[in-house]
């Protein structure tokens, strides 16, 4: 009979995950040991071993998690039942949110997903594949007349290309924060450059100055 997994398994493994993708994000996967792993999690590598088999199986279950938690998160959307505009907004509200808070992980996705093989990249384009198809279905039913001309799913790339490579610009100890950039970005998809307002954000958007 196998043995069950540990109480307290999957909460050591998701630090795990999280100290991984810190380490990918600020050092790059290829340049990550898991020596470095193990260190930056206080365990031991054979203890390290127990939860994942290899370097790439982390870096996959990096991946993964966060896939499926955008995936959820167009669920939870979806489950309000908003009108068409309210629900794209919804979603590009939730994903600028959600990057902001998965910074790491998001960087590692992107940036990352290549050093994995055929067998654990499919799965994972195919869950990307499925979000963007929500995504360019709440296009097309606000503007159903992009779907007849083939438009929803390009406006739907410029839109994830509009905030996916954010991470590359916007600083975590900045005072312009993800959740100020969240409505932004929509107002610009939304209305163009003409509906932003020209207003710095208020203080409760605000991050702290960095010391």
């Amino acid at each position: 009979m196998a043995r069950g997994r540990a109480p307290g398994f999957d909460a050591s493994r998701e630090e795990i995950l999280a100290q991984a993708a810190r380490l990918f994000a600020n050092h790059g996967f290829a340049a990550t040991s898991m020596n470095q792993v193990a260190e930056a999690c206080a365990v031991s590598k054979p203890t390290l071993y127990h939860y994942v088999r290899d370097k790439h199986e982390l870096l996959a279950l990096i991946c993964q998690t966060h896939l499926q938690h955008l995936a959820d998160l167009v669920d939870e959307v979806s489950a309000r039942q908003l009108p068409p505009q309210e629900h794209l907004r919804a979603l590009i509200l939730s994903f600028v949110r959600a990057y902001g808070e998965s910074q790491h992980q998001h960087r590692v996705l992107t940036e990352d997903m290549k050093f994995l093989d055929d067998t654990h990249r499919a799965p994972l384009i195919d869950v990307e594949r499925r979000v963007v198809a929500r995504f360019a279905d709440a296009v097309a039913t606000l503007r159903p007349e992009l779907r007849d001309v083939h438009l929803h799913k390009p406006l739907t790339m410029l839109l994830f290309g509009m905030i996916n490579w954010t991470f590359t610009w916007l600083r975590p100890d900045g005072a312009l924060t993800y959740e100020a950039m969240a409505p932004m970005v929509a107002d610009l998809f939304f209305g163009g450059l003409g509906s932003v307002k020209a207003e710095l954000p208020s203080s409760a958007g605000m991050a702290a100055p960095a010391s």
